[in-house]
C-alpha cells in the first residue's frame, strides 16, 4: 500500500465531525493536507468546517499563526455530502460513536468506495483494532490512530497495529502523526493501548485508599500534588474528566483483562456514577463547584507544641540523618540510643509498610509512634505526610505535626496505610508501566513519552521508577503485597529483574 504520506497532494477523509474529528481536521489542514469531512448528521460536517476555521481565525488573531497560514489551512477543508465523496482519500479516519458494530459497518461501507491502497484508521480509545478489522475484506490496511482531546493541544497519537495490520500501514501512520505535528508512538492491540492502560494506577489506587478510610479525598489530592509533583490529584482529575467517562473505562479495561487485580475498579466510583455525581459537568463530584470553581477544602491548623524529645528509627540511616537535622533546626532534643526513652516521640520511616508493622517489628510503644513518608516529603517546601498507628496518642500526633511543620513545610496526617499514599500510588503507576513494557505493548521510551504527553505526569512511569530507585519501588510493592495478600501489588517481572540487576527500568532486552 504505497501511500506517500509526505506528498503535497495527500488527501485525508474524516468520518465523524465531533470534537475529535474537528481536532484531527484542524491539525491535518495546518499540516497542508487536503481534508474531506463527512458526518451522517445533516449539516454537522459543514458546521465542523466553520468551527475549525473559526478556531484558526482566533489563532491568527492572537498571532499564533499567520494570515497566510489561516487562508491555506482553511482552503484545505472540504465537506462531502455523501460517504461516496471519500473515494479519492488515501487515508480515512473514523471518529464516530464508540461502538464496535457501528464502526465495523462503516468500514464495510467504505471498502466498497475507497481505492485498494487506502488506509482505514480508527480513533477508538477502547475497542480492539483486531476485532474491528475482522469485519473487513482487507484487515491488513486497518490500523488504530488514537488522538486525545483536545487534539491540537495534546501532542500525542498512538498508532495501534492489530494482529493483521501490515507493517507498512503502521509505518505510514506514524509518519502521518509526525507530519501533523504530534509525537507518534507505536503500540500493539491491547486493552487501553498505552496511555489509558498506564493510567490505571493513579485513580484506582486513590479510590482504594479512600475506601480504606486512610484519608479524605482532598488530602490525597494535596499529597499527590504537593509531595509527588502531579499537576492535579486523582479526585480532581476524575471530577474534570467526569465519572461517566472514567468509570466505564476503568471497568472496560478490568474486564478486558479478565479481572486482572491491578486494574480492579472501586465500588465508590460506581456508586457516585449511579448517583449522578459526575464532577464539574454536574456541579458536584468529589468536590462541589460554583461557577466552575471547586469549593475550598478545610486545612488542619498547625499545632504549636513540638515534642520535648524525639527518637528516629535507624531502619533507613540516610533518612534518619535528614530527620535529625530537621529536629535539631527546630530546637528539639534528639535521642541517639538504640532504644527510645519512655517519654520520646518515636518516628518510624516505612517503605511500603504501615506504622503498626514498623512499630511492632521494632518493639516500640504504639501510643508514641508516628510514621513519616521519607520517599516523598523530606525536602523543605514539599508536603510531608505523617501516619499514625491505631493507638497513637493525639498529643504525640500533634507534636510530630508541629515538629515537621516548624520550617514552614505543609504537613498532612493520615491513618495507618501500607505504603502511605504517594508511595503506593506511584508504585502502582511504575509497576503497570513496567508490565506494559513486559508485554511488549510499546518500547520503554515510547511508554514514557506517551504517558507524559497523554496524562501529564511529572515523569513517565519508567523514568519515575528510576528517579525514586527501582529497588525502593520493588520494596514498596513487596511490602504491600505481603500486608494485603493481594496480587494487585505483585511486582512486574520487568521491574523485578531490572531492580535486581541495578539497571534503568528503560533498559530493553539486549
Amino acid at each position: 500500500m504505497p501511500v506517500d504520506i509526505q506528498s503535497p497532494s495527500l488527501c485525508l477523509g474524516i468520518v465523524g465531525t465531533g470534537a475529535m474529528g474537528r481536532g484531527i481536521a484542524q491539525i491535518a489542514a495546518q499540516a497542508g493536507i487536503r481534508v474531506l469531512l463527512f458526518d451522517a448528521l445533516h449539516g454537522a460536517a459543514a458546521g465542523a468546517r466553520e468551527t475549525v476555521i473559526g478556531t484558526l481565525d482566533k489563532l491568527a488573531g492572537k498571532g499564533k499563526i499567520s494570515a497566510d497560514a489561516l487562508a491555506a489551512a482553511s482552503a484545505k477543508l472540504e465537506v462531502v455530502p455523501r460517504l461516496e465523496g471519500l473515494a479519492s482519500a488515501q487515508v480515512v479516519i473514523e471518529a464516530i460513536v464508540e461502538n464496535l458494530d457501528v464502526k465495523q459497518k462503516l468500514f464495510q461501507q467504505l471498502e466498497d468506495i475507497i481505492t485498494a491502497d487506502c488506509i482505514l484508521a480508527t480513533n477508538t480509545s477502547s475497542l480492539s483494532v483486531t476485532s474491528l478489522a475482522a469485519a473487513c475484506k482487507r484487515p491488513e490496511r486497518v490500523v488504530g490512530f488514537h488522538f486525545f482531546n483536545p487534539v491540537p493541544l495534546m501532542k500525542i497519537v498512538e498508532v495501534i497495529a492489530g494482529l493483521l495490520t501490515a507493517p507498512e500501514v503502521s509505518a505510514a501512520m506514524l509518519d502521518l502523526g509526525r507530519r501533523m505535528g504530534h509525537t507518534a508512538v507505536a503500540a500493539s492491540d491491547t486493552p487501553g493501548f498505552i496511555v489509558n492502560h498506564a493510567g490505571r494506577g493513579f485513580v484506582t489506587e486513590a479510590l482504594r485508599i479512600l475506601g480504606e478510610g486512610i484519608a479524605e479525598f482532598h488530602e490525597v489530592d494535596r499529597i499527590m500534588r504537593e509531595a509527588a509533583g502531579f499537576r492535579m490529584g486523582p479526585f480532581e482529575l476524575m471530577d474534570l474528566t467526569g465519572l461517566d467517562v472514567s468509570q466505564p473505562v476503568m471497568e472496560s479495561i478490568y474486564h478486558q483483562y479478565y479481572e486482572e487485580p491491578r486494574y480492579r475498579p472501586s465500588p465508590l466510583a460506581a456508586q457516585r456514577l449511579a448517583g449522578g455525581l459526575l464532577g464539574r459537568k454536574t456541579g458536584r463530584g468529589f468536590y462541589r463547584y460554583a461557577n466552575g470553581t471547586a469549593e475550598a477544602m478545610p486545612v488542619a491548623a498547625v499545632p504549636t507544641a513540638p515534642p520535648g524529645r524525639v527518637w528516629f528509627s535507624q531502619t533507613h540511616p540516610e533518612w534518619a540523618d535528614v530527620l535529625r537535622e530537621i529536629a535539631v533546626a527546630a530546637g528539639v532534643e534528639v535521642e541517639t540510643d538504640y532504644v527510645p526513652s519512655a517519654e520520646a516521640l518515636c518516628i518510624v520511616t516505612p517503605l511500603g509498610a504501615d506504622a503498626t508493622t514498623c512499630c511492632v517489628g521494632q518493639g516500640l510503644d504504639p501510643q508514641r509512634t508516628v510514621g513519616i513518608d521519607c520517599l516523598f516529603g523530606l525536602v523543605t517546601g514539599r508536603r510531608r505526610t505523617l501516619m499514625t498507628t491505631p493507638l497513637t496518642d493525639p498529643a504525640m500526633r500533634d507534636a510530630a505535626h508541629a515538629l515537621f511543620a516548624a520550617d514552614g513545610t505543609a504537613v498532612g496526617v493520615i491513618r495507618d496505610s501500607a505504603g502511605f499514599i504517594a508511595q503506593r500510588i506511584v508504585a502502582c503507576i511504575v509497576n503497570i508501566g513496567c508490565d506494559i513494557a513486559q508485554q511488549r505493548v510499546a518500547t520503554p521510551a515510547d511508554i514514557d513519552r506517551a504517558v507524559t504527553l497523554g496524562l501529564g505526569y511529572p515523569k513517565g512511569p519508567l523514568a519515575f521508577g528510576d528517579a525514586l530507585g527501582a529497588r525502593k519501588i520493588l520494596g514498596v510493592l513487596e511490602a504491600m503485597q505481603s500486608f494485603y495478600g493481594d496480587p494487585r501489588y505483585r511486582p512486574s517481572p520487568w521491574l523485578k529483574r531490572r531492580a535486581l540487576l541495578g539497571v534503568s527500568l528503560l533498559t530493553e532486552e539486549s
